[in-house]
Formats: C-alpha cells, structure tokens, sequence
C-alpha cells in the first residue's frame, strides 16, 4: 500500500527554522518526484519546492530547501526564517509513476497522485 506520511510540524516563533519529513512506505521514494505544498485557513493549496526524480541530492530555493535521505525513504523540507505567513497544513505528494518528473518537477497539485494527510505548522509573529 502506498502511503506518504509528513512528520515536524508544530508551532514555531517567526525567524525560526523547520524541518518535515515526507516518510514513504509501500514504495521506493527515491525513484518519484517529491512536491511539498501548503494550505492555509481559507486558501487554495500552492506549491512550495519539489524535488525531481532524476535527483539523488538537494536544492535550495530561497528559504526552502528540500532533500533525499533513500536510506531511510524519506525526503525533507527545511523552512529558514519562518513568517507567519508560512502557517498552513504542508503536505508531500508524489506523481503516479517511477521517473515521472525526471528532469524537471512542476508544482501544480493536479500533477501529483499520492498525498500524505498533511502536518500543521504554525508561526507565531
């Protein structure tokens, strides 16, 4: 059975740092393309980073970066310098296929097939 698990959140003072895990089970995370994304109160979901499947490392974009661990299937988001505005439920996703996404991931939700049930963060000002 496929299942995406996200771990880390909580409540965290603005400016600190934040580190969720998207733990996979029934599947090898590391051959899927890995999207993080956010929900806030009365918002639409939107995209925070993505990882490729052709992508064995890290990236770093602006205050996000996510990251592979395959020893232990699981990749990371770690958010610096949190706002309040960064408050949400943070979901990890992948697309249906092994390879999908292989060169270059999009954050668009419709892409994505399996979802983990989401983790809170909240920022406090």
């Amino acid at each position: 059975q496929v299942q995406l698990i996200e771990i880390g959140g909580g409540a965290v003072q603005s400016g600190g740092s934040l580190s969720l895990s998207c733990v996979a089970s029934g599947f090898t995370l590391d051959a899927y393309a890995v999207g993080w994304f956010r929900q806030a109160p009365g918002k639409e979901r939107e995209g925070v980073s993505c990882i490729t499947s052709g992508d064995g490392g890290s990236s770093k974009a602006g205050r996000f970066t996510i990251s592979r661990d395959n020893a232990r299937n699981t990749v990371y988001l770690e958010i610096d310098s949190l706002k309040p505005e960064d408050t949400g439920t943070y979901y990890c996703a992948t697309p249906a296929g092994a390879g999908d996404m292989f060169r270059l991931c999009v954050l668009e939700p419709e892409e994505y097939t399996y979802w983990g049930q989401g983790t809170q963060v909240t920022v406090a000002s």
